[in-house]
């Protein structure tokens, strides 16, 4: 599983890089730079018609979608996604789209995982694990950092795990990473070299980077979102990619780092090299200065989340992973630089950028443990290992504080109709309420004599009767504990009716209600089973007893 994901990655990676070089250096050498910022347009243009035509629309996309298949679709993936992420990504992104490969190579990881596992006719649990190291594999292999890959899959995809489970995601992560090493040449992959080691006397300078890093995390997710759902507004698929399009054309022609990932722009901001950033802008002209190159760099920072936006909101395919390493760089190499034009202190610009990249991924992820080791991993070591902590927490915090739920899970939350914020919660929607309703319950007529019920009685190993009327719904309950004194009154038999016994139900269940909810109803209710009512036709009942056992068995799998 990690060599096929990992190959997976490469090959994407590979891919992207050659396409993006060529364009690039075509464009430089001819002086086409009108051309640079429109084949985003192109990219897109493509990965529209290829989902359309070919996936017919159908292109699941994001961690939400994996999280969803392994808690409602028992962890199966549909086998074209093991290759359309690749293929839409690569147009996209090789292309100039300002989005990352990562997710889309987190969900062809997960994919073929999946598929792998289907077809050796895995157990549900063993389906689940495989998945996951399709993920670690992919993000090792990416970055070279196995130990990232681990833990990615495990914040991110996985809401629950074993101490099992753990070593298939290393053994995955660490082949996939062996193959990033092996076949990647050096500058295909994110590595930097620290120029200065940490000092401890800037760690008040580090906890203002980590306040900045977790309200940057906010802005980022809100203009993201704002960006993607204002096109998405245009229902023709052609026009949104010609709108979207060309604004991101036009954010481009003005910054030229949005082409693509982005992320030789953050190894040139890394060497201290900021002043070849504007080169092309159509705003180059005018950017005298050190201040000015500063505003340029926070404008740039403060663009790519509506960049990538633009990217995914018209059809193009790919994350929020790689915007969010690019955005983090921008922040601590701008906060570091604006400290030291003002002369408040001087402190390394590059180990400042490295940890503003952890705290905006643990800010916008949240998962600070993949931020940490991500970063400390293509850094080479772990001297920065105390500000990437401290960093990539305060980030967390501030955003937590706000926004409960991540940008990933909130979408998960609104497919499963609940918040995930707690294992029960999660274990629970797992559950198909459908499949939980019992039909055994004998049903009884409001005109019905009391004689009825007694027959009913003998054929039912139930203590609860549900009343129907002519049209079949619901208007009434019997319960044995309730009518037994009458029962035995044999004089009744032929002059009361079931109208006359029966009581209204203390509470209903909708088919689709969360099983939260109706756990919910059956501790205000105070009973062990309640009916299920859609269109005010009567379905069944549900246990109370068949969900803590479903539940339970859930749990079982889990540990």
């Amino acid at each position: 599983m990690g060599l096929s994901a990992g190959l997976v990655a490469i090959a994407l990676k590979l891919f992207v890089h050659q396409v993006s070089g060529m364009v690039t250096e075509y464009s430089e050498t001819q002086g086409l730079f009108w051309l640079f910022s429109l084949l985003p347009m192109v990219g897109i243009f493509l990965t529209v018609f290829y989902v359309i035509k070919i996936l017919k629309g159908d292109l699941k996309k994001g961690s939400a979608e994996i999280q969803y298949a392994i808690a409602k679709q028992s962890s199966l993936l549909p086998p074209s996604q093991m290759y359309s992420h690749v293929i839409t990504s690569a147009l996209t992104v090789g292309l100039g789209g300002s989005t990352g490969l990562e997710s889309p190579i987190v969900s062809t990881g997960s994919a073929i995982g999946s598929n792998f596992a289907r077809a050796y006719t895995l157990s549900y649990k063993e389906r689940t694990v495989l998945l996951a190291c399709g993920v670690a594999a992919g993000i090792a292999a990416a970055f070279n950092a196995p130990i990232a890959g681990v833990l990615f899959a495990i914040e991110v995809v996985l809401t629950d795990i074993s101490l099992t489970a753990f070593i298939p995601l290393i053994i995955a992560a660490a082949s996939g990473a062996l193959l990033s090493k092996i076949i990647l040449q050096e500058g295909l992959i994110m590595s930097f070299t620290l120029r200065q080691p940490f000092d401890y006397h800037n760690v008040p300078l580090y906890i203002v980077l980590g306040l900045l890093a977790g309200f940057l995390s906010m802005y980022y997710v809100k203009s993201f979102t704002g960006s993607q759902k204002l096109v998405q507004k245009i229902a023709n698929p052609w026009v949104r990619v010609g709108v979207g399009g060309s604004l991101l054309a036009l954010l481009i022609a003005f910054f030229p780092p949005l082409f693509g990932e982005g992320y030789h722009t953050v190894s040139i901001l890394a060497d201290l090299k900021p002043d070849l950033l504007p080169h092309h802008s159509v705003v180059n002209n005018w950017l005298h200065g050190d201040w000015a190159l500063l505003v340029f760099l926070i404008s740039v920072m403060l663009a790519k989340s509506a960049a990538a936006g633009l990217t995914l909101g018209s059809g193009g395919n790919g994350g929020n992973f790689g915007p969010s390493l690019f955005m983090g760089a921008y922040l601590g190499f701008s906060f570091a630089r604006f400290i030291n034009l003002t002369g408040f202190a001087q402190i390394p610009e590059t180990n400042f950028a490295l940890v503003g990249m952890a705290g905006i991924l643990s800010g916008v992820f949240y998962a600070p443990l993949s931020a940490i080791f991500l970063i400390a991993e293509i850094t080479g070591g772990y001297e920065l290992m105390i500000p990437l902590m401290i960093v990539s927490a305060l980030s967390l915090a501030v955003t937590k504080y706000f926004e409960p739920l991540s940008m990933e899970a909130k979408k998960l939350s609104e497919k499963l109709n609940l918040s995930i914020a707690n294992r029960d919660h999660f274990l629970l929607s797992k559950l198909e309420l459908s499949k939980l309703i019992e039909t055994d319950f004998v049903p009884l007529h409001e005109h019905d004599l009391l004689q009825a019920l007694i027959t009913a009685i003998t054929k039912s190993h139930r203590n609860t009767f549900p009343v129907l009327n002519e049209r079949q719904e619901l208007v009434g309950l019997i319960h044995l504990d309730h009518v037994r004194a009458t029962i035995f009154q044999t004089e009744l038999y032929q002059m009361v009716t079931i109208k006359d016994i029966m009581v209204a139900p203390s509470s209903v269940i909708a088919p689709h209600d969360s099983l939260h909810d109706v756990l919910k109803k059956f501790d205000d209710a105070h009973q062990w089973n309640l009916p299920v009512i859609e269109n005010h036709q009567y379905l069944g009942f549900v246990s109370k007893s068949s969900i803590l056992s479903k539940y339970r068995d859930e749990l079982v799998q889990a540990l």
